[in-house]
C-alpha cells in the first residue's frame, strides 16, 4: 500500500487528474460554442450543414464528413478564441528580449557567480589584514 500511496501523492498524478477534469469541462464549452454559435451561423449562410444522409453504397460518408467538419470548427474555435488571445496576453506580460541584450544566465550560474565574487571579496579582505 505504501507504493500505491507514493504513486498517488506524486505531483504529476494530481496535475494529470486536474488537466483531464479541466479538459473535459472545457470540452463542453468548445462543443457548445461549435453547436450553438458557429454551426447556426454556417446554417444561416449556407443552409443546414448536415451531411449524414450522404452514402456511397453502404458506406456512411456523410457522418464521417460531419465529424471532420465538426473537428475543423472545434479546432478553429480553440485556436482563434483560446490560443491566439492567450499568446497575445503572454507576450504582453513577458515581452521578448531586445536583440542586443544577451539572455540572462541560468539561476545556478548566477548563484555560482555570486559565491565566486563573495569568496574573492573575502580573500582580498583577509589579505589586506
Amino acid at each position: 500500500m505504501a507504493g500505491f500511496k507514493d504513486f498517488l501523492m506524486r505531483g504529476n498524478v494530481v496535475d494529470l487528474a486536474v488537466g483531464v477534469i479541466i479538459g473535459a469541462a472545457f470540452g463542453g464549452i468548445v462543443d457548445s460554442m461549435t453547436k450553438d454559435v458557429i454551426t447556426p451561423i454556417i446554417g444561416a449562410v449556407g443552409g443546414q450543414p448536415d451531411f449524414s444522409a450522404w452514402k456511397v453504397g453502404e458506406i456512411g460518408l456523410g457522418a464521417f464528413l460531419n465529424a471532420v467538419i465538426s473537428f475543423l470548427i472545434k479546432a478553429g474555435v480553440v485556436y482563434f478564441v483560446i490560443v491566439k488571445p492567450f499568446q497575445a496576453v503572454m507576450e504582453r506580460m513577458n515581452p521578448p528580449a531586445k536583440p542586443g541584450d544577451p539572455p540572462p544566465p541560468p539561476a545556478d550560474v548566477q548563484l555560482l557567480t555570486e559565491i565566486r565574487d563573495q569568496l574573492r571579496k573575502n580573500a582580498s579582505a583577509a589579505g589586506a589584514r
